[in-house]
């Protein structure tokens, strides 16, 4: 799915703008320049205030006076602002007008920066006090530098360090929806920290895990795929090599989206705000604005890769050796948007440490329609821009959420007077809530649901990812093919023999941009991506559990986005020798689980997972020669929506 590109400021278009093959988000204007935005006033009730006791008798007439003509006043600017309608009986008043028990009618005008778009420019273009020779980088003098070894904690450490995810020092989540396990008391029983009361089953539930693609990354429980084992080095066994694919890290949404879609709602709230008031949970809407920007990494995002960085030099760094001993560096790979450049800045800033000049070399591909790009496969995929075959997801996601969010809007229209709240605008209340977390530590939409609502939207993430990027996709298959041939071509040292993918000739023909026999790779992609190449490599295990429908949660499926690729994801391809196992030996860790690799043709059930490198590219291979781009990608084929038509496989229709 192509991005667009980043969000100007401006009057909100009536039409609606076109990206790729999917629907654009509405772009918001920008807060009005005569509203100071630091100090918000907020809507409320109008106060009413007595005259003190004793005050002289001109007083009252000066007040009284006074009184009428502010009255008068008031009310020609109301009727200015809102003609005749601001002055009907109050049984006729529009539904932005609060009764008082004395029956007088006080009319609550929004302030017509609700719902508009904030933009904090920064840094200045300009500064007047930027002196860049007064302030260099390095001026010598470090000191003593002598190094030290290389940290190998996946080879030495006792235990493998997990990630929660929960980053609870930076994200903030709403006391109702912590579960029982974060909401302990510090004195270690286990009454309420709120309430006080005892508790009874503790839950499990994780507001940050229930956002699918949009949920921070987080280590997937040991057996969380179907194996007992962690990706420690297994006994016998010592790590030769890796092949590390990562996804971006947090972001504001995207420009395109098929089914709801933040910036529409915040559209639709700023469009009339002199009809509408809220009430309840939903009165933080009567000042609120939209505050996210688009496509870019989020500041949490940055630290998300910084400190996968980090993460992966303290278990990998001893693989380092290896280019030292051929006087080499290391060659990583993202691609040019803006959030895949900075995530891969950032991650290297955290692996290397600055300055990481002349400690490795960053190769940036090109995506961009008419370039190919293993990274980003859809560009040069024209089946993929055709939103019956690519977005087939949304079919599901809007029954889905008719039925699972039809308490919810029910509950929350109360609250909204003199405004339609469909269900799409409550779905777009659920996404704000992971946005604005990311994007601002903590936002107040969290708190408009239950539990069994978010994992309703969990469940809606699924199955738009299922049926649009994995198992259930007709065109996730090919487009994650170019990925393989590249692995297939790293494993075996030997180059692509035939380019007929999205595989980009010149850069992987290129042993300088794409060197063969490194120790160590490091990509970057997309989560679309993660699931193409989860799906071309066949690890039938997270399919296991077949198409998810759409009538109801499947509590027992095998695929979960927010285990698979949430906001900075991440694959280890492991390469070992072992003494206990004839030659080279591969295994898959999707977020430091282990995954099954009895999909794959020929690999051996094994428990920790591994396989046989020569079998594992054996397979890979005869699933690229079977696989068709021509066809897949470019062929004349059709498929209906919904249930009528099905795959697992992630194939489109075979070619007649």
């Amino acid at each position: 799915m192509a991005r667009g590109p980043d969000v100007e400021s401006g009057v909100v278009p009536e039409d609606v703008h076109e990206s790729h093959h999917t629907e654009t988000e509405a772009l918001l204007p920008t807060t009005r320049s005569d509203v100071e935005t630091p100090d918000l006033p907020t809507k409320s009730k109008a106060s009413f205030y007595t005259r003190p006791c004793g005050q002289p008798k001109y007083g009252i007439i000066h007040i009284t006076t006074a009184f009428v003509l502010g009255t008068i006043a008031c009310l020609l600017a109301q009727y200015a602002i809102c003609g005749p309608g601001c002055f009907r009986k109050y049984d006729q008043q529009p539904a932005s007008s609060y009764a008082h028990t004395n029956q007088e009618v006080v009319t609550v005008l929004a302030p017509p920066y609700v719902g508009s778009t904030q933009v904090h420019n920064y840094p200045p273009t300009k500064p007047t006090n930027a002196y860049p020779s007064l302030f260099p980088s390095n001026v010598g003098y470090a000191g003593g530098t002598p190094t030290g070894a290389e940290a190998a904690v996946v080879e030495t450490a006792p235990a493998y360090p997990l990630h929660t995810g929960q980053c609870s020092h930076q994200l903030l989540r709403p006391v109702s929806l912590v579960g029982d396990d974060s909401r302990k008391n510090p004195d270690g029983d286990d009454s309420d920290v709120k309430t006080g009361k005892k508790k009874g089953k503790k839950s499990k539930f994780n507001l940050f895990r229930m956002w699918g693609n949009l949920s921070p990354w987080y280590s997937v429980e040991r057996g969380g795929f179907g194996l007992d084992s962690d990706a420690n080095t297994p006994d016998t066994c010592r790590i030769t090599g890796l092949h590390f694919l990562h996804r971006h890290g947090a972001r504001y949404p995207t420009a395109w989206a098929s089914y709801g879609g933040p910036a529409k709602f915040a559209t639709k709230l700023n469009k009339e705000p002199e009809s509408w008031n809220a009430s309840g949970s939903l009165d933080f809407l009567n000042d609120w604005t939209y505050k996210l920007g688009e496509e870019l990494l989020t500041p949490f995002g940055r630290q998300q890769l910084y400190d996968l960085g980090i993460s992966l030099r303290m278990k990998y760094g001893f693989l380092l050796q290896n280019f030292t001993e051929k006087n080499t560096i290391p060659v990583f790979r993202t691609e040019s948007q803006d959030r895949m450049l900075a995530s891969a800045m950032n991650f290297a800033i955290g692996f290397f440490g600055y300055p990481f000049d002349g400690q490795y070399q960053q190769s940036i591909t090109i995506e961009a329609d008419g370039f190919n790009n293993t990274l980003a496969p859809y560009t040069t995929c024209s089946n993929a821009g055709i939103s019956s075959k690519a977005e087939r997801g949304q079919w599901y996601v809007k029954r889905w959420a008719s039925i699972y969010l039809k308490d919810a809007r029910n509950r929350l229209k109360k609250q909204l007077h003199g405004l339609d709240l469909s269900i799409e605008d409550v779905y777009i209340m659920q996404q704000m809530c992971p946005y604005e977390t990311v994007a601002l530590g903590y936002s107040k939409f969290c708190e408009l649901f239950t539990e069994e609502e978010w994992e309703g939207f969990n469940y809606s993430l699924d199955l738009s990812f299922w049926y649009g990027s994995a198992f259930g996709s007709p065109v996730a298959r090919v487009q994650g093919i170019g990925y393989v041939q590249e692995l297939v071509a790293r494993l075996t040292h030997t180059p692509i023999e035939t380019h007929n993918s999205s595989t980009n000739a010149t850069l992987n023909d290129n042993p300088i941009t794409f060197p063969l026999g490194q120790s160590l790779y490091v990509d970057a992609t997309h989560e679309v991506v993660v699931l193409n190449i989860i799906t071309a490599l066949n690890l039938t295990t997270l399919a296991a559990s077949g198409p998810l429908p759409y009538t109801h949660i499947d509590h027992d499926r095998s695929f979960r986005v927010a285990e698979l690729a949430p906001f900075a994801t991440n694959i280890q391809f492991q390469l070992l020798e072992c003494t206990s196992l004839p030659g080279p030996q591969i295994r898959v860790i999707i977020n430091d689980a282990v995954a099954p690799l009895t999909g794959v043709k020929g690999c051996p059930t094994q428990k920790d997972g591994m396989c046989p490198v020569d079998t594992f590219v054996r397979a890979q291979k005869e699933t690229i020669a079977e696989t068709d781009w021509n066809w897949d990608c470019h062929g004349d084929w059709t498929v209906p929506p919904g249930t009528e038509w099905e795959t697992v496989t992630g194939q489109p229709p075979k070619r007649p």
